[in-house]
């Protein structure tokens, strides 16, 4: 016998504790066989409108919500194989043509999705892929575990005047005031 799937998009899944959070929350109302990933919820059967209703309502206290157009699905996607790329994959040297990673990773041409982002979010995908980029250094900076030499080199920056200088456009601090004032004020990563 074969089952349907159905796949339900959820916005602001950034970690791996998001995706703990959502299976918590369909395993709480019922569901036995789904899978989550980062953005998304692949489950067998289909749910109805009122079925999307509740799960909705459990999941929007914990800061998710299921998107139901196209163009957002779209967006979100892109949030978060550019949030993956950064923060959660084994960072030997990010070195990334975006356009071609996002091109091959969704079925659609970088353009397209480069003008829809901008259209909806109202900042292009590499102001989105820098502001990233600046939480991850933030993040660095703040473990002291690597020179900035170090995190220029792991997140792809040609050198670490040039990740300075981003530093300092996004946050107006240069990553030596940011270290010296001990500051924490990180962003949460679907904000960032």
């Amino acid at each position: 016998m074969i089952f349907a799937t159905m796949i339900l998009n959820i916005k602001n899944m950034v970690c791996p504790r998001c995706i703990t959070a959502v299976e918590r929350v369909f395993s709480e109302s019922g569901f036995k066989n789904f899978r989550v990933a980062l953005g998304a919820v692949d489950i067998d059967g289909k749910l109805d409108d009122r079925e999307k209703d509740l799960l909705n309502n459990r999941l929007l206290p914990l800061g998710f919500e299921l998107i139901d157009d196209r163009k957002s699905r779209i967006i979100e996607s892109i949030k978060n194989l550019i949030i993956q790329k950064i923060h959660h994959e084994n960072l030997e040297e990010l070195t990334v043509n975006w356009s071609d990673f996002l091109s091959d990773k969704l079925p659609f041409d970088y353009k397209y999705l480069s003008r829809l982002f901008s259209s909806v979010e109202g900042i292009t995908i590499e102001q989105s892929i820098i502001r990233q980029k600046i939480e991850k250094v933030k993040e660095l900076l703040v473990y002291d575990e690597l020179t900035l030499s170090q995190i220029a080199h792991k997140l792809g920056y040609s050198s670490p005047a040039h990740l300075s200088n981003q530093f300092k456009n996004v946050t107006g601090l240069t990553p030596r005031d940011f270290k010296e004032l001990g500051l924490r004020n990180r962003k949460p990563l679907n904000e960032a």
